[in-house]
């Protein structure tokens, strides 16, 4: 069953990772930006895939940001989880897709200390390769996160296994973790890019985690500031 064809509206779509449309996008939006070569995508996906512990029932994502409205790949379950160690932060800067090298805009990442509730995604056994190859395009186009396997748990707390799931790599110089929440907040209410507003992506994040049940009070108390600020510009 494929659970991603509800999101067609989204400018990132997945024919845009497959024909190399969405490399090109950000090539052009910042010159300077180093892009991973295929060889590093397919290099860093095989080395997280060597970390699997158990193989034969297919491979769980864990969604914190756009995953969860705009997976882009095929799934088979979706069902709502939690980590433990990692939060959920507006740490990611970057000067194409939604912001530019003039007025860089704010991405999720997942980053070190507190927990984090958002969703699961599991990928068939027959379609990991192809699957993780379409999101590691996307996910790893400049290499700003490390892939890393999390454990899982219940919303209740009972252990699920593990998942894959992107933490930001705080070595680059796209970390955006020590920001002030005002610097924040003019960001995702001005910034915009080829894919789109930073303040779209923070409301759609805002509404994907309400369709599942959860509330993470910072993305809410961003929303509210930067919906303030846009009512008042």
């Amino acid at each position: 069953m494929d659970l991603s064809l509800r999101h067609h509206r989204h400018v990132l779509t997945r024919d845009k990772l497959l024909d190399g449309s969405l490399h090109q996008m950000m090539a052009i939006a910042a010159p300077s930006l180093r892009l991973w070569t295929e060889a590093e995508l397919s290099g860093s996906l095989e080395a997280t895939l060597a970390l699997r512990s158990e193989a034969g029932n297919g491979v769980w994502l864990f969604a914190y940001g756009s995953l969860i409205w705009n997976p882009t790949i095929h799934f088979v379950e979706r069902r709502a989880a939690r980590v433990h160690g990692w939060h959920r932060a507006f740490c990611l800067s970057t000067r194409a897709g939604r912001g530019t090298p003039e007025n860089p805009g704010l991405m999720l990442g997942l980053d070190r200390g507190g927990t984090c509730s958002g969703c699961i995604l599991r990928v068939a056994e027959s379609e990991i390769r192809t699957e993780l190859g379409v999101l590691w395009r996307r996910e790893m186009l400049a290499g700003s996160y490390i892939p890393r396997w999390v454990s899982l748990r219940t919303l209740e707390g009972e252990p699920l296994g593990r998942a894959i799931t992107f933490t930001i790599d705080r070595r680059r110089p796209s970390y955006a973790g020590t920001l002030t929440e005002v610097e924040t907040i003019r960001r995702l209410a001005t910034a915009k890019g080829a894919l789109g507003s930073a303040a779209d992506y923070l409301f759609h994040t805002r509404d994907g985690l309400r369709s599942l049940g959860l509330r993470d009070r910072t993305v809410e108390r961003l929303a509210r500031r930067v919906e303030a600020a846009q009512a008042g510009a």
